[in-house]
């Protein structure tokens, strides 16, 4: 089997592996192994286990779908992180959600910053003036 995990930011993970498990908040956990039906699940909060030659990966899930069809398994997420344990991938996947939170607060102070500075300047021109 394959499997390919990708979130708007790009392709995280794409390898062969053995099966894999889906656990979501919203609908439990289930695995998915060769031949299996085709399927397609949503992930609320959750991740999906990697499991190839006994080894284990584990992707946390914010927001996503899996799909399963001709022993290939898409996982498309909002958000996402691979790890080697369910809670290495969440703290890191928590790291890079806080990390985006504060550049976009200080995007934000930037572009009210950028906006005081030209409606001065336009005052101070007397634009619109005759």
């Amino acid at each position: 089997m394959k499997i390919s995990v990708v979130t708007p930011h790009g392709e995280l993970y794409n390898e062969d592996i053995d099966y894999v498990v889906v656990s979501s908040k919203m609908n439990g956990e289930f695995a998915i192994l060769k031949d299996h039906i085709p399927i397609i699940s949503s992930i609320d909060v959750g991740y999906v286990k990697m499991v190839r030659d006994e080894k284990e990966l584990f992707t946390v899930v914010i927001n996503g779908v899996v799909e399963h069809s001709n022993n290939i398994v898409n996982v498309i997420a909002q958000e996402a992180h691979v790890g080697l344990s369910k809670t290495s991938a969440l703290d890191h996947l928590n790291t890079v959600r806080e990390e985006r939170l504060a550049e976009n607060k200080r995007r934000n102070v930037d572009f009210a910053k950028a906006e005081r500075e030209l409606k001065k300047n336009i005052k101070d021109a007397k634009a619109g003036k005759m």
